[in-house]
């Protein structure tokens, strides 16, 4: 089987995007491969943050993916920071990797743009990101469209590498996985739901109490007409609140049309308001367990470390004895 490695950044909270688009196929995956999955809380430092924040942040999100479905008995979960070997080969990685490689990351031009000062770690980030990847001896990544740069970088390092030093690394790949449900806004149908703060009323986090989820579908925009159909260019809203039930039922978009023909967008908001409740309730009820358990918790987490370490130091043995660096005894 094929080892698989993905990481998700702990900030801001999860929703429901995030759940139906990435995390529920991560879920699905574990049968289909060995799967590593990491919160990466030092690529959450790469900008400025708040100590507390990272750290409930980090456990959130650790607990929302045990909850959802991530299950230690068949996958790896763990925090990246709990396995330092990791920074350790970044910086072999950074003695391979060049600058001119680095300035040309679209994401770091992006995220740069127009700022006076940033860190050396938000330019260096993919090569922390190559490491997570390479001391796992990963050999898929699963990455939307925006990443491909990313594991494309890593493959060079990893190859780079090779040929100065010996075949060490595992040169992994990357996989687009199929299109999964891109969730739009309440407010703003025509962009996908992101962060909270940047529209609060229009996204749903996982963590919404019933009534908060309810709220927010009631108030989804719409448009002035009466017919429920399924037009995203004429009708973004209706289209979007269509997409959502039928990702939370499992119906088609064609019987999600014909069970609502004539009922009216208090129906369909009614009925989506519904299904996401009832879709988020059992994950919101394991979630709770493990909140209100934080040793387990911690014990879960401490057991993924475990595994993910065992691999990496492996690894990091592989590149010392590569590279020249003198045996400690």
């Amino acid at each position: 089987m094929a080892r698989v490695f993905s990481g998700i950044k702990p900030s801001g909270e999860v929703h429901v995007g995030n759940y139906l688009g990435a995390v529920r196929r991560w879920v699905a995956q574990q049968d289909d491969g060995e799967c590593i999955y990491c919160v990466v809380d030092l690529h959450a430092m790469t900008v400025p943050h708040e100590p507390a924040a990272l750290r409930a942040e980090t456990r959130r999100l650790a607990a929302l993916l045990l909850a959802a479905g991530i299950d230690p008995d068949r996958s790896i979960l763990f925090v990246q920071s709990h396995v330092p070997v990791v920074t350790e080969l970044t910086w072999v990685l950074n003695c391979v990797a060049t600058v001119g490689e680095l300035r040309r990351m679209t994401q770091f031009k992006e995220k740069g743009r127009g700022q006076a000062s940033v860190s050396a770690g938000l330019f260096d980030y993919p090569v922390l990101m190559a490491a997570d990847i390479l001391a796992y001896d990963t050999d898929e990544v699963p990455v939307g469209e925006d990443q491909i740069q990313h594991v494309e970088l890593t493959r060079d390092l990893a190859l780079r590498f090779n040929r100065r030093f010996g075949d060490t690394l595992v040169v992994p790949r990357a996989t687009v996985p199929p299109v999964a449900a891109r969730v739009k806004d309440l407010q703003h149908p025509t962009r996908k739901m992101s962060k909270s703060e940047e529209s609060p009323q229009g996204t749903v986090l996982v963590l919404d109490p019933p009534e908060v989820i309810r709220r927010k579908v009631r108030a989804a925009v719409t448009d002035s007409e009466t017919e429920i159909r399924h037009d995203p260019e004429a009708k973004p809203g209706v289209s979007n609140l269509l997409e959502l039930y039928t990702v939370a039922t499992g119906a088609t978009i064609a019987e999600a049309t014909e069970a609502f023909a004539g009922r009216g967008y208090g129906a369909l908001k009614a009925a989506v308001a519904d299904a996401l409740v009832d879709l988020l309730a059992p994950v919101q009820a394991r979630y709770a367990a493990l909140r209100d358990d934080p040793e387990r918790l911690d014990d879960l987490l401490a057991h993924g470390a475990a595994k993910a370490e065992a691999i990496a130091s492996a690894t990091m043995q592989r590149v010392r004895d590569a590279v020249g660096l003198l045996p400690r005894r």
